[in-house]
């Protein structure tokens, strides 16, 4: 295995996320009020500001799961260092090597992964 190129792959995974960020329109942290002045005194229709909201809570979701994935990257990068990058942290067995390649910030071996989503999937009501 070799801890440079992994590092590089995963160092220029975090590269093009961050540039990626920086493409979305998400709220600052302003209120509706400053949001609305923004767009000047005419009216705005109803169905422009639902557009425009959801487009933002749109923006919002991917940067969460874009920051999820640059958490994965340091924690990669962290058990490169330590010695224990491709190892299962569920099982303590080694993560397949294709796996890896797919994704280099892999936590868990196939197995263990499927078990995680299975517990955090939503369930589903029958009517």
């Amino acid at each position: 295995m070799d801890t440079a190129e992994i590092s590089r792959r995963l160092e220029a995974e975090r590269r093009r996320l961050a540039e990626l960020t920086g493409t979305l329109s998400v709220p600052d942290g302003a209120s509706k009020a400053e949001v609305a002045s923004e767009q000047g005194d005419y009216d705005q229709h109803p169905a422009d500001m639902a557009s425009e909201t959801f487009e933002r809570a749109k923006d919002l979701s991917i940067l969460i799961g874009m920051a999820a994935k640059v958490a994965d990257i340091d924690r990669a990068l962290e058990r490169l260092a330590a010695g224990s990058y491709g190892v299962c942290e569920a099982c303590g067995q080694p993560i397949g090597e294709a796996r890896l390649e797919a994704w280099p910030a892999a936590r868990f071996c196939r197995t263990d992964q499927a078990r995680s989503e299975r517990r955090i999937a939503p369930v589903s009501r029958i009517a």
